[in-house]
């Protein structure tokens, strides 16, 4: 396939002890976690109560998502979006299954709608009062370059800007068994056509260009601070971009399928 290009305008990031970008782009370069760091986001979108209620799927995907926005200068009503996460919201699942096996007459109504696939999306749209199309994607561990690679495809077919916005949470129960996750990660990305060298005064530059295009091979042993610390959460995929983002890489390499990579070169604003 031809190479599809963006440039990044902002960049939303959330893991326990790295709270934000700035916070994951120091310890990437050298620097430490926070050791006061919240243990879960608290995204601002939704009311307190909803806030109190919200999944932690839900809730880091709405946190990484308006970060995203917010660095962008990006109204988040005005941008169709992608939320990709390779198993949505396992304690959920785990919940709903062990219910239904149990006393299926207990279950929660709102734990039974937040266990869809886009419930984040649903949140995201609906807060936000957002019109603009939005996309759940799952493909086990090629998500997050499945989602980036969706992104793209919009921004290609005319879109000026799209979010997208990469998750997972900890897996529990006999889901645990079958498929390991560990702690919250959550990483979004504000892509955008325009030329990262053509802006206007009042207009932030692009933090950088990506361009992309699928490959065959096996993706090399991830290296970066980032990757290693949240090696062992499903969205893992998506760290060494966002290693190279933080510490200056030029070229990386995302599992996009069963022999198929995504190979995205990075030049930096």
């Amino acid at each position: 396939m031809s190479s599809l290009v963006a440039a990044i305008e902002g960049i939303g990031f959330w893991m326990h002890g790295l709270p934000s970008w700035e916070a994951a782009r120091a310890f990437a370069n050298g620097g430490a976690l926070i050791a006061d760091a919240p243990s879960k986001p608290s995204p601002q979108l939704l009311p307190p109560n909803e806030r109190r209620r919200a999944s932690e799927s839900v809730g880091i995907a709405l946190e990484v998502a308006a970060a995203a926005c917010q660095a962008a200068d990006r109204d988040p009503a005005s941008l169709p979006s992608v939320f990709a996460s390779t198993h949505g919201d396992l304690a959920i699942t785990d919940y709903i299954c062990a219910t239904l096996a149990s006393e299926p007459r207990a279950m929660s109504p709102t734990k039974f709608h937040n266990s869809v696939h886009n419930a984040a999306a649903g949140y995201w749209t609906i807060g936000n009062g957002c019109m603009h199309a939005t996309t759940a994607i799952s493909a086990f561990d090629g998500t997050f370059a499945q989602g980036l690679l969706e992104a793209l495809a919009q921004l290609n077919d005319g879109a000026e800007a799209v979010l997208l916005a990469g998750y997972d949470t900890a897996s529990t129960g006999p889901l645990g068994e079958m498929t390991h996750s560990e702690g919250l990660l959550g990483g979004a990305l504000v892509l955008s056509r325009r030329d990262p060298g053509l802006h206007s005064p009042s207009e932030k530059p692009a933090i950088a260009v990506l361009r992309a295009t699928l490959v065959d091979g096996d993706p090399p042993p991830t290296q970066g601070a980032l990757a290693r610390l949240g090696a062992n959460n499903a969205m893992a995929q998506m760290l060494p971009l966002f290693d190279a983002l933080a510490s200056g890489g030029d070229v990386v390499l995302l599992k996009a399928g069963p022999g198929r990579l995504l190979r995205v070169e990075i030049a930096h604003g």
